[in-house]
Parts: C-alpha cells; sequence; structure tokens
C-alpha cells in the first residue's frame, strides 16, 4: 500500500509540475470537475532523445519502480524520427507513453545542438527520481530554438523545456456527460480552447477502438539565455477507447493518430 501510496504521490506531482506550464489543462480540468465529471487520468506523455546518456529507459525506469511493465507495442514515426513505447500498470493508474527523437537520422547540427546538451547535465541526474519532471540541465539560447524547430518541433521542445510531462490525457470512458468525443469537443471550443486539427480534429475511429483529440498548446514565457520569448507549452488531451473481441477496452495507441497529436505543440 505505501508504495500505492508513492505511486500517487508521484502522479499528482507529475501534474502540478504540468499544470503550472499548462495552466489551460487546469481551467478545462476544472471545467469538467465543475459539470459534475470525475476526471481520471487515461495516460501521460514524456520527450526524450535517443542518446547513450539518456533514452527512454533513462524515464521508464522510474516507472518501473512502481510495478510498470513495457508493453509489446512499439510505435515508429518515420517522418518525425521518433520511436516510442508506453507502460502499463496492473491496478490502473495512467499509462506512460515515453517517445524519443532518434538523433543517428537528424541533421548534424540538431545532433550536435543536443549532444552539447547533453554533455552539460550531471551524469547522476537521470537516476535521480525526479528526473521525468525535473526540466532542462542546459543553457538555452531562442535563436537555437528556432534553428531547431525549423527542422524538428519536438526537438526544439525539449531543448527548450527538458524533462518533464508534454501532456495528460482525460479518459473519456470515465466521463458521464462527455463520453462522446463530438460532445467533448464542442464543450472545449465553446469555452474558447483551440483544438489541434492536424489530420481532423478527431484522431482515429472506433473501428482503430481509439479516437483522440487535444488541444493546441498555449504559448507562454520562457526565460532562454538570451531573453524571455512565448513559445507553445503543453496541451491536454482526450482518449476514448473502445471494447476489443475479448470486450476489454484497447491499451495502445494508434502511430497515424499519435504523430498527428505531436504537432499540438506545433506554433500555431
Amino acid at each position: 500500500m505505501a508504495n500505492n501510496t508513492n505511486l500517487t504521490t508521484y502522479m499528482n506531482t507529475m501534474w502540478n509540475d504540468y499544470v503550472q506550464m499548462n495552466p489551460q489543462a487546469q481551467k478545462i480540468h476544472n471545467l469538467f470537475t465543475h459539470a459534475g465529471e470525475h476526471v481520471i487520468n487515461d495516460h501521460i506523455a514524456l520527450r526524450t532523445f535517443k542518446h547513450p546518456k539518456l533514452g527512454l529507459q533513462s524515464l521508464a525506469q522510474h516507472f518501473l519502480k512502481y510495478g510498470y511493465k513495457e508493453s509489446e507495442q512499439e510505435y515508429f514515426f518515420t517522418e518525425k524520427k521518433l520511436y516510442a513505447r508506453h507502460y502499463e500498470h496492473p491496478e490502473g493508474y495512467p499509462k506512460i507513453f515515453i517517445s524519443e527523437l532518434e538523433l543517428d537520422k537528424v541533421s548534424p547540427f540538431i545532433r550536435e545542438t543536443i549532444d552539447n546538451c547533453i554533455n552539460q547535465m550531471n551524469p547522476d541526474v537521470v537516476n535521480h527520481e525526479n528526473f521525468v519532471f525535473s526540466g532542462k540541465h542546459w543553457v538555452t539560447n531562442h535563436q537555437t530554438y528556432l534553428k531547431l524547430a525549423a527542422e524538428s518541433e519536438y526537438a526544439s521542445w525539449v531543448y527548450a523545456y527538458g524533462f518533464r510531462p508534454n501532456h495528460f490525457t482525460v479518459s473519456i470512458n470515465h466521463l458521464r456527460n462527455f463520453n462522446d468525443i463530438h460532445r467533448l469537443n464542442s464543450f472545449i471550443k465553446q469555452n474558447d480552447f483551440k483544438l489541434n486539427s492536424s489530420g481532423g480534429e478527431i484522431k482515429g475511429t472506433p473501428a482503430e477502438l481509439l479516437e483522440q483529440s487535444s488541444t493546441m498548446a498555449a504559448e507562454i514565457q520562457v526565460q532562454f539565455g538570451d531573453g524571455i520569448y512565448a513559445i507553445p507549452g503543453c496541451y491536454y488531451e482526450f482518449a476514448k477507447r473502445y471494447p476489443m473481441t475479448n470486450g476489454q477496452l484497447y491499451q495502445g495507441f494508434i502511430a497515424k493518430s499519435a504523430d498527428k497529436i505531436f504537432e499540438s505543440t506545433n506554433k500555431s
């Protein structure tokens, strides 16, 4: 039980870090709460780089010790040069979706920039439990951010923010009055939040066993070495899962849908 209490605290700490950087998620969460809903998180997403000193496992290790198990599914994003896995907990805690930018497939500029960032890190920090929400461990400047973003929005986001939740996801299945994604999306837009329309506002279909939508990340003020600039922060996602032939809800992800969800942090 102590382990579960610690895991709940750990999840709450991640949520607090996330909403501090993404106030719109707290506002949306409050809208649901005021409408009488009990919001359950479907999954939490984290970003990193594929690098000998980092990689997916550097984040995953902190969840594995709490009883999470790595799913057999692998996800490949050829165009964005990303690889991802997801992790599930036997007691229904939110799934953890971790992606990494494959540095061996990007331009020398990105590879050298990120390598320089990683070399500024204290190697021990990766093993600290709070690593998954520890932020950035390197000096940044806005011009480098813009140059990274021109080639890889993903690279620029991790460069600017470091290690922290990229998004949390509302489980539509657990909502009473908004358990239809069309109705939920209308509710979000009526309250003046912009949805990600890349590939359509709804990604996936009931036939694929997963429907997703997400807000566009609002811009926030970020301190760079050469000044303070407004750049896209985090976003809030919504997921509706459908039963498989065995009657259980599908727990995986769809790469082509996730590919479009990633664009929620693109500059509007």
